[in-house]
């Protein structure tokens, strides 16, 4: 739980009811290697920080699966529609290799939001990610895809590191003929 709490503490310095509140309320979940953590047509009804593992996150458009992106150690992931309105994902979450997470649940999440340190805490994670999922899904439309494998390689190394060549070929919208060859002028 520790590194949740630092975390969260680095977004909102917590009090120690707080810190309290939030040991109660998440708990930890153990998942295996392939197992899906969010599917498709189900509602999300949790959200989760990576303890350990990883997870990708993915769809299918016209009938192929494309990974959206991979999640690795300390980061916080959901499907955002599906949990914050509770109607059905249209998304896929699964983790990569044994992964775990401390997952609160939706109502579990309202009950914390009632603390105002943790309220900050939610504003404050929510701007932060928002601007960078602006700023990524801008920056990630315009650059090459060997641009894209560089910005993974120096900005996410553990992306890199941990997860399967077709998936990252997937994310970066290439096959994986054509990763190899982009891995290859790198080296």
């Amino acid at each position: 739980m520790k590194e949740l709490i630092e975390v969260i503490n680095s977004f909102q310095k917590l009090d120690f009811e707080t810190e309290e509140a939030i040991k109660k309320h998440f708990v930890i979940e153990e998942y295996k290697k392939d197992e899906f953590i969010v599917e498709e047509g189900k509602i999300c009804r949790k959200v989760y920080f990576i303890k350990t593992g990883t997870v990708r996150r993915f769809c299918f458009e016209n009938e192929i699966e494309k990974t959206k992106w991979i999640y690795t150690d300390n980061q916080f992931i959901t499907s955002l529609s599906s949990f914050f309105e509770q109607k059905p994902s249209f998304e896929n979450f699964q983790a990569c290799e044994d992964t775990v997470l401390y997952s609160l649940t939706y109502s579990d999440e309202k009950t914390l939001l009632e603390y105002p340190l943790f309220s900050k805490f939610h504003i404050n994670q929510l701007r932060f990610y928002l601007s960078k999922i602006n700023e990524f899904h801008h920056l990630f439309r315009v650059m090459s895809a060997h641009e894209k494998y560089l910005f993974l390689l120096t900005s996410f190394p553990q992306i890199i590191i941990k997860t399967k060549l077709k998936h990252i070929a997937s994310l970066i919208g290439v096959s994986q003929e054509t990763l190899s060859r982009i891995r290859a002028s790198i080296s």
